[in-house]
């Protein structure tokens, strides 16, 4: 059986810099990209290359990020990630209501992106929804979590929580990230986030060593090893 077309994205970003890196990191995980200095062809680029996901920066030239966003949801299926320097709650709530599915906030570390990126794609269907980290099975089409082949028994909270800490892997995430990805805001104590920590810990280590480590300062990690 030949294997599946590879994911295609869209980025629509301005600034050269950015645009050009971005392509490449997308390149360099097996990902079609292509990229817009504007929305002025937006709609010609959705019907000719047809991407599973669009990057949108919030700020562009002429026509402005929540009208491109409008253009994605009326002609594709494709998932919408924000690029923005915008980074107070307002801003974010007024891009979710908008309608993305995720918001990035410049500047922006690669990895995190490229990670994140891949993430909404498996949600969408477009990569492989299984993914290990060391003996770590998490598969999140069907909701399931294993560790050594025994099933953890995890709230939707903690599923979102483990698929959050996996994608971000080998990179520490602060209790702000956390919050803002998990629970879509940031305005709630730490210890929101700690308690879910922990919670999801004492059942990933029933079965195996430590994987949820914590960062001094910074806040979590999720490492085999």
């Amino acid at each position: 059986m030949a294997a599946p077309a590879p994911a295609r994205v869209l980025l629509v970003e301005d600034d050269e810099a950015i645009r050009e890196a971005v392509l490449g990191a997308l390149a360099d995980e097996g990902l079609v990209a292509r990229g817009l200095v504007d929305g002025e062809d937006l709609e010609a680029e959705l019907d000719g290359f047809r991407p599973d996901l669009v990057v949108l920066d919030w700020m562009l030239p002429g026509r402005p990020g929540r009208a491109l966003v409008r253009v994605v949801r009326g002609r594709t299926d494709a998932g919408v990630v924000m690029l923005t320097a915008l980074d107070d709650l307002a801003d974010r709530v007024s891009a979710f209501g908008a309608g993305v599915d995720d918001y990035v906030v410049k500047p922006f570390a690669m990895a995190e992106l490229v990670l994140r990126l891949q993430a909404l794609l498996r949600r969408l269907g477009r990569l492989p929804s299984t993914v290990e980290v060391g003996d770590l099975v998490l598969d999140e089409g069907a909701g399931v979590v294993t560790r050594g082949g025994h099933a953890l028994d995890l709230t939707a909270t903690e599923r979102r929580l483990l698929a959050f800490l996996v994608a971000s892997r080998g990179r520490a995430v602060s209790t702000t990230q956390i919050l803002t990805q998990v629970w879509g805001y940031d305005d709630y104590a730490d210890n929101l986030v700690q308690v879910h920590v922990s919670a999801l810990r004492r059942k990933t280590e029933a079965h195996g060593p430590r994987l949820i480590h914590t960062v001094r300062g910074v806040g979590y990690v999720l490492r085999a090893g």
